[in-house]
C-alpha cells in the first residue's frame, strides 16, 4: 500500500463517518457533494468527517482506486464503502442510511 492509500485507509478506519467530497461541508464545490452533505445532515450525522479532495490531488485520484469507484463524493461508514450521492439518496429514501448511521 502506497502512502496515499495508507492515508486514505487511516481516515476511513479512524473515523466512524467519512465523506470524501469536492469542497467542504460549509461550501461544497459540486452539486453531488452538496447533495451528499444535505442527506447526511438530514440523517443527523453528527460525527461526520469530511475530506476535500480538491486540496489533495493524490487523494483525489487515490480514493477512486481505494474503493474501485470512479466518482466523488464517496461515503464510508464504520470503515465500509457505502457509495456515492445517488446511492446515498436511494438509501436515505428507503430509511437504510438513517439505520446505518444509527439516527433512527
Amino acid at each position: 500500500m502506497n502512502d496515499v492509500q495508507q492515508r486514505i485507509d487511516d481516515l476511513v478506519k479512524n473515523n466512524r463517518v467519512v465523506l470524501f467530497m469536492k469542497g467542504t461541508a460549509q461550501f461544497p464545490m459540486c452539486g453531488f457533494s452538496g447533495r451528499a452533505i444535505q442527506i447526511l445532515k438530514a440523517c443527523g450525522a453528527s460525527d461526520l468527517k469530511t475530506f476535500n479532495v480538491l486540496e489533495d490531488e493524490g487523494v483525489r485520484q487515490g480514493i477512486k482506486e481505494y474503493a474501485n469507484w470512479p466518482t466523488i463524493p464517496q461515503l464510508y461508514i464504520k470503515g465500509e464503502f457505502v457509495g456515492g450521492s445517488d446511492i446515498m439518496m436511494e438509501m436515505y429514501e428507503a430509511g437504510e442510511l438513517q439505520a446505518l448511521l444509527g439516527a433512527e
